[in-house]
C-alpha cells in the first residue's frame, strides 16, 4: 500500500504562531512547512531541536517530534539524537546568539565531526528575545543596549567560522526570497552529512533594516552562487578572489579544499548560495561499523554472555 501523499498541512501544527509582526522567522517557517512534503518523510520521522531565543518557537510550530533546549545546546542534544536514531531527520533551529556565544562550541564539533544534522542559523545580528543587546554577529561599532558607545568587538562571520570547522555543507540564503531559501534547504536536506545553512533573517523591532538592498527581490547587489557556473561580480586580484568585474571565476563548491569557499566566505554579505557541498564519512555510521565488528569478534562475545546471565556478578 502507498504512503499517502504528504501536503504542507501535516507539517503545520496546532499551536498560534506568534513572533512579532514583520519577524522573517515567519517566512522561514512558511518555506520550510512549503517544501518538507517533497522529502517524502512522514512527520513523526522529524525532529526539530532549538535552544533559547526568537527561533526557540520554531519547534512548537512544526507538527513533527521536537525538543526545546537550553541556551545553545541545539547541536548537543542533536548529536545525542543522532547517535541513537540514525533512522530520523534531525534538523537544528538557532540564532546568531544562540549558535556562536555560549554554543559555539557545540556548533563547530558538530559540523567537525559531520554529524548528520541540518543546522538552521538565523542570521539577525543583534540579541532580539532579549530585547536587543549586541551578537557576535553585530557589526563593529554597533549601538545597543548592552554597547551604547558602539561594539568594539569585531563580529564572527559564520559562514567563515562553519568552513574553518570543516563542514562538509555550508551554505547562505535569505529569509523572503520564495525561490533561493527552499532551493537551498532542499540541498541541505539532500546532503548526507551536517550542514549549516545561515540564514539573514530580519528582526523589525531591534535590528531592523540590517541588511537592507539584500532582502529586496529586485536587489542588484547580491552575488548567487551555483556550481559549475561564473560568479557575477567577482574576479582574482592580485591577493586573492574580490568583488568586481574581471575574467569570470567559476564556482566550484564541490573542491575538498575549503581554501576557495572560504575566500569567498570573505567577500561579506552580497554573496549567498551554497559555498560548499563535499562528501566526507558521516559521523556515528563508522563506529557502528566498528562496535559490530568488535561484537563479533570471540572474545568480545564470551563477555557479552557473562553481562546478560544474571543482574549481579562475583569478580574474583
Amino acid at each position: 500500500m502507498a504512503a499517502p501523499e504528504l501536503t504542507k498541512a501535516d507539517f503545520q501544527s496546532d499551536q498560534e504562531t506568534r513572533w512579532c509582526p514583520g519577524c522573517g522567522d515567519y517566512a522561514i517557517l512558511a518555506a520550510v512547512q512549503g517544501f518538507f512534503p517533497e522529502l517524502g518523510i512522514p512527520p513523526e520521522r522529524i525532529v526539530f531541536v532549538s535552544g533559547i531565543g526568537c527561533a526557540g518557537r520554531f519547534a512548537y510550530y512544526m507538527n513533527t517530534y521536537g525538543m526545546h533546549g537550553i541556551h545553545g545546546r541545539g547541536p548537543a542534544l542533536a548529536t545525542g539524537l543522532a547517535a541513537a536514531r540514525d533512522d530520523l531527520s534531525i534538523w537544528v533551529v538557532t540564532g546568531d546568539g544562540d549558535a556562536l556565544s555560549i554554543g559555539g562550541n557545540h556548533l563547530i564539533h558538530a559540523l567537525r565531526r559531520n554529524v548528520p544534522v541540518k543546522i538552521l542559523l538565523f542570521n539577525n545580528q543583534i540579541y532580539g528575545l532579549t530585547k536587543g543587546q549586541a551578537s557576535p554577529t553585530s557589526e563593529l561599532g554597533k549601538i545597543t543596549k548592552s554597547t551604547p558607545f558602539g561594539s568594539i568587538d569585531s563580529p564572527f562571520n559564520p559562514i567563515s567560522l562553519a568552513l574553518g570547522a570543516e563542514a562538509t555543507f555550508v551554505a547562505r540564503t535569505i529569509d523572503t526570497d520564495k525561490q533561493h531559501l527552499p532551493s537551498v534547504l532542499r540541498a541541505a536536506a539532500q546532503h548526507e552529512g551536517a550542514a549549516l545553512v545561515e540564514i539573514y533573517q530580519n528582526c523589525p523591532v531591534f535590528n531592523d533594516d540590517a541588511f537592507e538592498g539584500l532582502r529586496d527581490k529586485k536587489s542588484t547587489e547580491r552575488i548567487y552562487l551555483e556550481h559549475g557556473q561564473p560568479i557575477a561580480g567577482v574576479r582574482r586580484g592580485e591577493g586573492g578572489l574580490e568583488l568586481g568585474e574581471g575574467e569570470p571565476v567559476i564556482h566550484d563548491a564541490h573542491r575538498e579544499d575549503p581554501s576557495f569557499a572560504f575566500a569567498l566566505s570573505r567577500l561579506g554579505p552580497p554573496v549567498i548560495g551554497i559555498f560548499r557541498d563535499v562528501e566526507r564519512p558521516v559521523s556515528g555510521r563508522e563506529l557502528t561499523a566498528q562496535l559490530a565488528a568488535a561484537r563479533a569478534s570471540a572474545d568480545d562475545a564470551k563477555l557479552d554472555a557473562v553481562m546478560r546471565a544474571a543482574d549481579t556478578w562475583t569478580i574474583s
